[in-house]
């Protein structure tokens, strides 16, 4: 499916007609301005299934698909085979609603989108238990991009991808200028808005002040309890804060891989930003890679992001960890697939590497990879 952002025909990944079932529903979710409502729209225009479109933001829209009456919600959907439903989590009881359409109409097809994960998966989990079908669209991935640029063009577009993201506006964005204020609206105006809306946060300066602290720990070992300090704030609170920016698809937690080895690091986790370009509006740091000191971790984030893209969007399934022990030694990147290891070092200037003595001594059959410049796009593609 070619979505057209501004002159640029970029290819998504997922194809929404391919993955809609009867009497099933689709539900894609993703960070705010990641192109779902493009890809839906663009499904809607082409689909031969007569359709009803809407928002979650409509308030007769909530008062329906949230009664429970059947009369109500079969009336609103009378008549049509499909029904679009664009930020689906603005509606308290949106899972019983369209859990009644399509238990009680035959043959009828159902999208929803949602751009937060606070509240929909609660909400449609239970009461669409094997009605679902759930699926996450995540900034344009590199594999996407090949639909526009070829394998050396990508190469030398790094330095952008590293600096500025991949969010759909900002890659089609006509200069720095235009990058910067996306991105910025992007933070200020969208990723922020879900969790600053909540009841629960007392002070948004808090969550932005962690953000910041996380920013420039990516690829470190991150402890609550000095996050806790530094922002003034209980452990607890922290971890809270933590989960919803998790949720809100803003940033990724890994824990760390041990079978229980003295010598091995367990009970911290590092944290990674779903795009680079949203690492770097949080810190306001969009100069070029000659003038950063911070080069390493932004290979890692993005390495790390587009390594999740690879393995969500082709279904390969399994567990992603880092490897450290406490004297030091340390892998960036651990998959536990199908029972085998994978160790994966991601390394911006390095070239070849070997495995530390300990991983080579306790997994000796585990798989282990320098990724660097030179082989990224095998690795992520």
């Amino acid at each position: 499916m070619e979505l057209q952002y501004n002159v640029i025909m970029i290819k998504r990944h997922y194809q929404i007609d391919r993955l809609i079932r009867p009497n099933k529903v689709l539900v894609i979710y993703g960070p705010r301005r990641v192109g779902k409502t493009t890809l839906l729209q663009d499904f809607l225009k082409r689909t031969k299934l007569k359709y009803r479109s809407d928002s979650g933001d409509n308030i007769r829209t909530q008062d329906v698909l949230d009664s429970r009456d059947f009369g109500r919600i079969l009336d609103y959907i009378s008549g049509y085979e499909l029904l679009a439903l664009d930020e689906a989590q603005q509606i308290r009881g949106v899972g019983m609603g369209l859990k009644i359409i399509v238990d009680q109409v035959k043959g009828f097809y159902v999208v929803a989108t949602g751009s937060s994960s606070f509240d929909l998966p609660q909400q449609v989990g239970e009461p669409l238990t094997g009605r679902k079908e759930t699926v996450i669209l995540y900034p344009i991935s590199q594999k996407e991009l090949l639909t526009v640029y070829n394998r050396h063009e990508l190469r030398e577009k790094l330095e952008e991808f590293l600096v500025f993201g991949s969010y759909p506006d900002v890659v089609t964005a006509k200069n720095k200028q235009e990058r910067i204020k996306t991105l910025t609206e992007i933070v200020d105006s969208y990723l922020l808005k879900d969790i600053l809306s909540l009841e629960r946060i007392k002070s948004p300066k808090t969550i932005l002040n962690l953000l910041k602290l996380l920013a420039f720990q990516v690829g470190q070992l991150v402890s609550l309890n000095e996050l806790s300090r530094q922002l003034a704030v209980d452990v607890k609170t922290v971890g809270r804060y933590l989960d919803l920016l998790e949720k809100s698809f803003i940033i990724k937690s890994v824990g760390g891989f041990s079978r229980n080895l003295r010598k091995e690091i367990s009970k911290k986790a590092k944290y990674y930003f779903l795009d680079n370009g949203i690492r770097n509006a949080v810190v306001m740091q969009f100069n070029g890679l000659e003038d950063r000191d911070d080069v390493g971790a932004l290979w890692e984030n993005f390495i790390f992001c587009e390594r999740l893209k690879k393995l969500s969007y082709e279904n390969i399934y399994g567990y992603t960890y880092f490897w450290r022990t406490y004297g030091g030694d340390e892998i960036d990147l651990v998959e536990e697939r199908d029972g085998r290891l994978y160790g994966y070092e991601l390394k911006w200037k390095q070239k070849t590497g070997k495995a530390p003595l300990d991983w080579t001594k306790n997994y000796g059959d585990a798989e282990f990879l320098v990724i660097n410049r030179d082989n990224y796009l095998d690795f992520i593609t």
